[in-house]
């Protein structure tokens, strides 16, 4: 099914006669429709990076099938002169390069759209109301590549040439994107080039451009990079001094560990060639969050990487992590569930599960980075506040800021030095006497602890998952329990003030606001801006990145007389969170709105919703 039909939540678009006939620049997506395998990620690429070689803000979003090779795939590029980068719900224009949901792909797109395709497919036959560019593209690469076993993967570049022509790309700009795609492979580079150029002749010499999309030179793009998140995350984890990685590969999450990988090879090895890293794929992620466990428990800044699944078998474990107070790094890319769900749908469902993982009165530290940036930087952060609180804590991304392509500046080199905590050695022993593990000493409800292999006789102590004491002795005394949990929950207020603080995206004092956190952010700042221009309506927004929540959180609902509550899930988990949280008082001002159909959140719905409740 095509990702334009109803079924998936797009809809058509609408417009006009007068709109078709208006030049439109830098303001548009494309949606390119191939066979999954047929090597359309590297053409995609290509194209997407030609645009930014322009200076056009881009963004591009893959939507992908979760099984085998041959199935329908789909990639859409917004370009936006603006800087707006979420998902639109309808697009302009169509690349249709796979017969199988061709027909699907035409039929969704808006009145005056733009259809390119194998003109075997005759896609003319269903829209007279859409510009329709056929192309053969099977003569066009059979002509350019005299290896029929090449023609499938060099197909691809053919359309790029062809968009390149039909929407004025500068074709310096793509060759120089074809030269970093293809950095290492000059012949690779050549006979795609040339895929290219045949692509673009033939349309400047067979068609006439009957459309109004075009793309320009601008300046937006200068000293920005292009990187997807799951990398971003990898880095801040190298940077932040990974050296443990146990890890059981899941979508969308395994190019977290394969790009950390990728880093610790480049960055982490010795002169001689020795490393100074581990990294080990686990017979399942229970066993790796185990490793990752016992690593940190014994000084090393310790990681894994999964999604939904994978959090629900972590659960025993990261209730020992929690009672133990043991550091360790999870980072969950989020999916579509329950169960095996949409394996490469994106969602925001695991904030409740993540929360609260594990039995009895269990509550973790969750960071929730909102740009490829943050990804970076939480990467970083996420070992500092480990060690510093002694506790697993949980990096939520998701599927569609992990696995797509974002622009953004570049990242900044971290200068604190990393923060390992309340550790203990044989010389503060010596002055000390001693210690307890558990006990609080300085009021912040964190006790001390000693590394293994500290030379002192008394360094060593139990770390148990079952009751201790503030000595860490074992106990099953009323008493001794509450006052262990006490301080545990002492502790996890405590990291209000650690934590990332929520960012104040728009504040003019209105009466409506709107909590987020996450990809949703991109929606909001466009469908605000909208409303705005629109409806000449303020509305104050504040993106939420950590749980436990600071105390903006509550200021930001205090200030407010409604409050929407925008996330990817069903259950309204965010809101769920916000609702234990605040005061009584502020809770009846929460109102949700929910967006769970696997595609991204589009800026379109979230007006829509807006205007709809507030009766505009």
């Amino acid at each position: 099914m095509a990702i334009g039909d109803l079924a998936l939540g797009q809809e058509q678009g609408i417009s006009t006669e007068k709109d078709a006939a208006k030049r439109v620049v830098n303001d548009f997506s494309i949606q390119v429709a191939t066979v999954n395998g047929s090597g359309s990620q590297s053409a995609n690429s290509v194209l997407l990076k030609s645009i930014f070689g322009m200076g056009v803000p881009v963004s591009g979003k893959n939507l992908f099938p979760s099984n085998i090779a041959g199935l329908p795939t789909w990639y859409t590029i917004r370009a936006s002169k603006d800087g707006y980068v979420a998902r639109k719900k309808y697009i302009d224009l169509l690349v249709a390069l796979n017969p199988e949901t061709a027909k699907d792909d035409i039929l969704a797109l808006p009145t005056h759209g733009v259809a390119v395709y194998e003109e075997n497919l005759n896609l003319k036959q269903y829209r007279d109301d859409v510009v329709c560019y056929p192309v053969p593209f099977d003569k066009i690469t059979a002509a350019v590549c005299p290896e029929a076993k090449l023609r499938k993967l060099v197909r691809n570049m053919v359309y790029v040439g062809v968009m390149a022509e039909l929407l004025q790309i500068d074709m310096n700009c793509v060759e120089a994107a074809l030269k970093k795609q293809f950095a290492k492979k000059q012949k690779a580079m050549e006979l795609n080039f040339n895929a290219v150029k045949a692509g673009a002749a033939y349309f400047a010499e067979k068609l006439t451009k009957q459309d109004p999309f075009y793309i320009e030179h601008m300046n937006a793009t200068a000293g920005k990079i292009i990187i997807d998140g799951n990398a971003a995350a990898a880095l801040g984890a190298v940077f932040a001094g990974v050296t443990v990685v146990a890890w059981y590969p899941i979508t969308p999450s395994t190019s977290v560990v394969e790009a950390t990988i990728e880093y610790l090879k480049k960055f982490r090895v010795t002169e001689d060639g020795k490393a100074t890293f581990a990294v080990v794929q686990a017979e399942d992620e229970l066993a790796a969050i185990g490793m990752v466990l016992g690593a940190g428990w014994s000084g090393a800044r310790s990681m894994t990487a999964t999604s939904g699944p994978g959090i629900s078998l972590m659960a025993e474990f990261s209730g020992l992590g929690y009672f133990a107070e043991i550091p360790g790094v999870i980072f969950d890319v989020q999916r579509s569930g329950p169960s095996t769900g949409m394996p490469t749908r994106t969602s925001q469902a695991d904030l409740l599960s993540t929360a609260f993982l594990s039995h009895g009165d269990t509550k973790h530290v969750v960071l929730l980075p909102g740009s490829v940036k943050e990804c970076f930087e939480f990467g970083y952060k996420a070992f500092d506040l480990a060690e510093r609180l002694q506790t697993p804590v949980f990096v939520l991304s998701d599927l569609d800021l992990g696995m797509n392509n974002w622009m953004s500046e570049p990242f900044t080199y971290p200068e604190t030095p990393l923060d390992r905590g309340k550790i203990l050695s044989a010389e503060d022993l010596n002055r000390l006497g001693g210690f307890g593990r558990y006990e609080d000493v300085d009021g912040d409800a964190i006790g001390y602890r000693t590394l293994p292999g500290t030379d002192h006789p008394k360094a060593a102590y139990f770390t148990r998952g079952s009751g201790h004491n503030a000595k860490a002795g074992y106990t099953e005394k009323p008493d001794e329990y509450v006052e262990v949990m006490e301080r545990l929950s002492r502790k996890f207020e405590n990291a209000r003030k650690l934590v990332p603080t929520p960012v104040l995206e728009r504040s003019n004092g209105a009466k409506i606001g709107v909590i987020a956190y996450g990809t949703s952010d991109f929606a909001i700042v466009e469908s605000l801006d909208e409303i705005k221009g629109t409806y000449d309506l303020d509305i104050d927004y504040l993106r939420v990145r950590a749980y436990p929540f600071a105390e903006e959180v509550h200021d930001f609902v205090a200030a407010h007389e409604r409050v929407y509550v925008v996330e990817q899930d069903r259950d309204a988990q965010l809101a769920s969170l916000l609702k234990l949280d605040l005061p009584a008082e502020q809770v009846t001002k929460l109102r949700s709105i929910l967006h769970f159909n696997g595609l991204p959140i589009d800026a379109e719905s979230v007006t829509g919703e807006l205007i709809t409740r507030e009766g505009l």
